[in-house]
């Protein structure tokens, strides 16, 4: 059999394997072009490509208004390990990212500070760059949005989509800071709730009532930058017809040939709904004063960051062809044949709440800007500390600074995240008693050791030697057909299962050392040979677990590769045995353990939130002997009294003809999932019984997504749809509040979905 490449015509191609010009099942057809078919991993269902392979990887932008958090370090984990065991298998990678640079956050939050933007962008941009090299992240190059290869990109591509008539024009009315001088998004935006009258609410949803509207239903409007009462004020916008029956055609075969995450799959078949019904135009152009790219043709008009943040990918990838790098990479061609090659493969890797940009937006634009489309985008999950969802003004979480600063080594963090992450779109569980216990446990306990039991005897006995590694059959065995297996674990970003594989071998090795005893072979005379055979075996087996974790573990894998004098970065070396009278160097401490103290520094919430805790607790617990003096004393940490409830008057009188106008009923929460364009919005999907509905609730603050699948709560069915920008709300969930909290309102065991609340 042999894979097609994409320019191939074959005489015939078999309907049912796709790709055999020898075949017996008889379903053949005559000439036909044929399109690249990858071969399937036969252990994890992954892609093979023609060898070598050409690949442009990359990952999320990170955003140049602060320093990174624990997540990006996760994501660029997780791409490296990929990357780093690509480069094994001798692929030709190009490995890029980028600082995203542009939009009214980073103008903002730099005015605040009385600096320009680019000023801002470039102190950020430092930060960035000295904290990726600390975790071994293997970028080919890191560039910034905010560059003259980002521009020319950018405006070439709005020039082409509006040549293939893929940009719209329309007038459309928003809130305008006449103080500030700006449009203002919906989160600049507050007011009194048109719904509850509660005060202080955003523009898109109310905390309180878990109301959704639109900006301009707001009742007593203000400017959260300035204050100031917003008018409404028209604009020409600029939009992506996304919604074009072009567009729904070719997002339906792209989803279909991607070979996406079957959860990517089912978001994107929900927002394409029935022939694209679901989709709106995007709205990629924002009027001035604003921190981005021009529209070339369009004074004071400039790019919506979401436009320009991708086609950075291929600002970095232009920048690193452009500056000589790619060259020095082995790659001979320009920036431009490179990715005319049909057999370059493109791959992104993200995190959950950015996939509607990647799977709609992003190779829509290319497909329709005549340029190449991903192959792939990677989406994984978010990253939460003992099961709770990072946050910085509660103490939860750390930062990747704050790791390297107290003193833990970035390649156990590395093996940790890798143990646990699959190909699935979930959430990773950081858990500091179970990262010690992983790490000093698997890490050292199993992997190290077996090197620090063998090699010194090679040293002081045998010159530094090796006899012939002689491993027992069984072992023998599972060792031979190890490298495909954790192979096609690495491929298909399977690292959990790949840490478990190479774990497994390295119990088999120690049983193995257990059994021979090389440290009472060394004190018995005549056995010689016997400590010989099993050191020289131990260090074979602990070579070939060495090559195995060298996509996780970089710069151990070098270091024992120098010692014990083999290439760690070759995986086809495990298939050559090694040879008898093979030197190696005198063994050194390869890697520590972790010390409990340096995860209690780790996990310590930041100054100011221990001591607020502290205050609570002495408030919470003072009980003093002598109350005078005590509360003399306890006066000098004077603690916030918490704020009293809001309890709204009640409103007008109404008939119960009034209250039987409204339709409640149980629903069942199918689906819910973050709102990328509002910060206060969750979107539900609910079970009415006889129908599904799509609802937008102001709920994100305190609800989880995943933690609401399943539940029942009370929604008003007979409210007329409100047509917003980001979809329809087709009706409204009911919550209380008081104004510092939402609560959904659940229905007593034994409702179900669809019945009327009377």
């Amino acid at each position: 059999m042999r894979i097609l490449s994409e320019r191939d015509t074959l005489p015939y191609q078999c309907l049912g394997c796709l790709g055999t010009i020898q075949c017996n099942k008889k379903q053949l057809k005559s000439t036909v072009t044929a399109t690249a078919i990858p071969r399937p991993n036969a252990l994890t269902g992954a892609t093979k490509f023609p060898m070598p392979r050409k690949l442009f990887v990359t990952t999320a932008l990170p955003y140049a208004n602060g320093p990174f958090h624990i997540g990006h370090i996760m994501e660029y984990i997780q791409a490296d390990i990929w990357v780093r065991f690509q480069r094994m298998q001798g692929h030709a990678v190009h490995f890029v990212c980028a600082n995203d640079a542009h939009g009214a956050p980073i103008m903002l939050n730099a005015e605040k500070q009385g600096i320009p933007p680019e000023q801002l962008v470039t102190q950020v941009s430092a930060l960035h760059n000295a904290d990726w090299p600390r975790f071994h992240i293997s970028f080919d190059h890191f560039h910034s949005t905010h560059s003259p290869e980002n521009t020319e990109l950018v405006q070439s591509t709005y020039k082409a989509l509006k040549a293939a008539k893929m940009i719209a024009s329309r007038e459309i009315e928003q809130f305008f800071d006449p103080v500030k001088g700006m449009f203002l998004p919906d989160r600049y935006i507050k007011g009194q709730c048109p719904k509850c009258g509660t005060a202080d609410q955003y523009g898109d949803s109310c905390e309180n009532c878990g109301a959704v509207y639109a900006p301009t239903d707001l009742k007593n409007p203000f400017s959260a930058l300035s204050g100031a009462k917003p008018v409404l004020k028209k604009s020409e916008h600029f939009f992506f017809k996304l919604s074009d029956k072009r567009c729904v055609q070719f997002l339906q075969k792209w989803t279909s040939e991607a070979k996406l995450q079957s959860e990517v799959v089912n978001k994107i078949a929900e927002w394409l709904g029935d022939d694209g019904k679901n989709l709106n135009d995007w709205d990629i152009s924002r009027d001035k004063p604003y921190f981005g790219i021009e529209i070339p043709d369009a004074p004071g008009k400039y790019f919506y960051v979401w436009l320009d943040a991708p086609i950075g990918y291929l600002a970095s990838l232009k920048a690193y062809f452009d500056s000589g790098k790619a060259k020095a990479n082995g790659e001979k061609r320009t920036f431009d044949e490179f990715l005319a090659d049909d057999n370059v493969e493109q791959y992104h890797f993200i995190g959950k709440d950015i996939i509607y940009f990647h799977t709609l937006f992003w190779p829509a634009m290319l497909h329709f800007a005549g340029r190449k489309v991903p192959n792939n985008v990677f989406v994984h999950g978010f990253i939460q500390i003992s099961g709770e969802k990072m946050s910085k003004s509660r103490g939860v979480g750390f930062g990747p600074t704050k790791y390297i600063d107290v003193g833990l080594n970035p390649e156990w963090l590395r093996y940790y995240i890798a143990a646990k992450l699959n190909d699935k779109v979930e959430d990773l569980d950081f858990n500091p008693d179970d990262f010690l216990t992983r790490v000093n446990s698997d890490l050292i306990g199993k992997y190290v050791n077996i090197a620090s039991r063998a090699a010194g005897f090679i040293s002081k006995k045998f010159d530094g030697k090796l006899g012939k590694p002689q491993l027992p059959k069984e072992i023998a065995t599972e060792f031979a057909g190890a490298a495909e297996e954790v192979a096609g674990y690495f491929d298909g970003r399977e690292f959990g299962k790949a840490i478990r594989k190479i774990m497994a071998l390295a119990d088999l090795a120690n049983q193995y050392v257990d059994a021979n005893k090389p440290w009472d072979l060394a004190k018995q005379e005549g056995k010689e040979a016997e400590l010989l055979t099993v050191c020289s075996t131990a260090v074979a087996m602990f070579r070939d677990l060495t090559v195995y974790l060298a996509p996780v573990l970089p710069e151990l894998a070098v270091k024992a590769g120098e010692m014990f004098n083999f290439d760690a970065l070759d995986w086809k070396s495990t298939a050559k045995a090694l040879k008898e009278g093979h030197e190696i160097k005198p063994y050194k401490h390869l890697m520590g353990r972790v010390d409990p103290k340096q995860i209690d520094a780790l996990m310590e919430p930041p100054k100011e939130v221990a001591e607020a805790a502290k205050r609570s607790e002495a408030k919470a617990d003072a009980k003093p002997a002598n109350g005078e003096a005590a509360a003399t004393e306890f006066a000098l940490q004077p603690v916030e009294p918490p704020k009293p409830i809001v309890v709204a008057p009640i409103a007008e009188t109404i008939s119960i003809d009034d209250f039987g106008r409204l339709d409640l009923r149980i629903a069942k929460i199918l689906d819910a999932e973050l709102v990328v364009e509002a910060d206060k919005l969750l979107k539900l999907t609910l079970d009415l019984g006889i129908e599904q509905r799509t609802v937008f609730a102001g709920i994100r603050s305190a609800y989880n997504p995943k933690d609401l699948v399943g539940r029942l709560t009370v929604m008003v069915a007979n409210l007329a749809p409100r047509k917003m920008r980001f979809g329809e709300s087709q009706g409204m969930v009911l919550a209380a509040g008081d104004g510092t909290g939402v609560y959904l309102l659940a229905p007593d065991a034994g409702a179900v979905p669809g019945m009327r609340i009377k």
